[in-house]
């Protein structure tokens, strides 16, 4: 409750002069209240925090099936394919929900629409601790997936749209710290219920608990969102630039905020609300860098070391015991790295994490491909470079990807512009976690670990080749950036 309290005082005040002119001729920059304390990171942090608790969510649906999946399938007597759907069925709600994110939060509001996605969330998680049938189950997931597509995507481009350019990367990251935090959470929740009761007792209420607990961050999310502003740049969109513009004084500066509000204006004049615009020459390479970044992003492997991390250890030789202790720890490498990215990200680059992590992510890969393929797993050697592995990714591709989504597409279309790359990241995870055991069973780990290692070379060389560096660049830059590119283009094909 203090915390709320302490957004809303943050909160920004509207002035009524400012709201009677909407609509006016009289300049909008003259009907604003400069706030006497200027620019609030205070304001821009919490605001910020609020929107990544639906990466918290994120993290803990994605996370919580791992240990409740056990007793489903003695509950239910399932199949090793309905053992897969309980898993992945989560996944195609999610490709459903990113799918839908972008014209339902151009027309609506990013505020809106995730207060949508807390009560789907909320309704999925209650949905799957009480049903009678796998079916139900399966219905009641899909709903909660669909909300988590709507926050992976609108989390962070919610955030990109109203952070200052300078922390812009950290705040945005806060959706991946927010994630990784809700899968560490989840690991030892599951555990704390699974310890409960006996193994009866898991069987027939263990695992209920496991997903109706999640309702609890979500009714939270939920009751956040009512104290936070919509996107300034999505008011601007809709022809209500004096509501946005206390929102940019507060964040900004009164001088700044007004030179964003006409840059935003510029920008929205300048662009169709087409998606057709994003094969446009320049523009092209802004979707081609979203989309192919985003499954780049999942099928170097990362869902299927977290989602079968215990199955990987057994391979090494490990125990029951000792592959679920690995892979805590493993959870924990993804956090402490995750926070550290949150710090190195508007300090050193975008492009340059993307560039460290997916050389160190290649050569972690080939030589884990290589210890199982000679049969060197006794020791500590995988376990070491599994390690290294996580942690490359969580300081590179796993924030990075989502701050270069959330802030490299057109104003007046980013929201249906991000959906789609996320749409392409969640099916590519579904990919990943449904071809994992198929590869590990029919190729061996070996192989499996090759073709991964191959992935994050080519994330490597397209980083190097494509990817621009964004750090410091205001959105309107971003997009300018774009322009610029399909201008030199131009100039060159017709020097040709």
């Amino acid at each position: 409750m203090l915390f709320i309290l302490h957004l809303r005082a943050f909160a920004p005040c509207y002035n009524d002069e400012a709201s009677s002119n909407e609509g006016s001729s009289t300049p909008v920059e003259s009907t604003i209240q400069t706030p006497k304390d200027g620019v609030s990171m205070k304001f821009v942090t919490l605001v910020s925090i609020v929107a990544a608790l639906g990466g918290l969510l994120f993290g803990f649906d994605t996370a919580v099936v791992s240990g409740a999946v056990g007793f489903m399938e003695e509950k239910f007597t399932l199949s090793e394919v309905q053992v897969g759907w309980a898993v992945s069925c989560l996944i195609v709600g999610c490709i459903v929900g990113a799918a839908m994110s972008g014209v339902a939060s151009d027309r609506f509001g990013r505020k809106k629409v995730l207060i949508a996605a807390a009560l789907l969330f909320v309704i999925g998680s209650i949905g799957s601790a009480i049903p009678g049938t796998f079916t139900g189950y399966v219905i009641a997931r899909m709903i909660g997936g669909i909300g988590i597509g709507f926050t992976s995507t609108l989390c962070p481009l919610y955030n990109a749209e109203i952070a200052p350019a300078k922390y812009r990367g950290r705040l945005v990251a806060f959706n991946q710290f927010a994630t990784v935090t809700g899968i560490f959470l989840t690991y030892f929740i599951n555990s704390g219920i699974a310890n409960y009761g006996d193994h009866a007792w898991d069987i027939e209420n263990g695992w209920r608990w496991m997903f109706g607990v999640g309702a609890v961050p979500g009714l939270l999310f939920l009751v956040l969102l009512f104290f936070v502003p919509e996107s300034p740049r999505w008011l601007i969109k809709q022809g209500r630039p004096a509501e946005a513009l206390p929102i940019l004084v507060r964040i900004h500066g009164e001088e700044l905020a007004k030179q964003e509000v006409l840059d935003i204006k510029a920008s929205f004049g300048q662009e169709s609300s087409s998606l057709r615009q994003l094969f446009n020459p320049g523009l092209r390479l802004a979707l081609i860098v979203g989309v192919v970044l985003a499954v780049l992003q999942q099928v170097t492997g990362i869902n299927a070391v977290m989602y079968y991390a215990p199955e990987i250890f057994k391979e090494t030789g490990a125990g029951t015991n000792a592959s679920l202790y690995q892979t805590i720890l493993v959870g924990f490498i993804n956090f402490i790295f995750t926070i550290l990215s949150l710090w190195l990200i508007d300090k050193v680059g975008r492009k340059a994490l993307l560039l460290v992590g997916s050389a160190s992510m290649t050569v972690c890969l080939l030589v884990i491909g290589i210890a199982f393929q000679t049969g060197h797993t006794s020791g500590p050697l995988v376990l070491i470079f599994v390690l290294l592995y996580v942690a490359s990714f969580a300081v590179s591709l796993g924030p990075v990807v989502w701050v270069i989504l959330s802030e490299i597409f057109p104003n007046r279309i980013r929201g249906r512009a991000t959906a789609i790359a996320s749409m392409a990241l969640w099916a590519a995870d579904y990919v990943v976690s449904q071809s994992f055991p198929p590869m590990l069973n029919s190729f061996g780990a070996g192989p499996t670990f090759y073709v991964f290692g191959i992935m994050s070379l080519i994330t490597l060389l397209f980083t190097w080749r494509v990817v621009p560096e964004t750090k410091g660049k205001s959105l309107e830059q971003i997009e300018a950036l774009w322009t610029q590119n399909k201008n030199k283009g131009s100039d060159n094909k017709n020097a040709a």
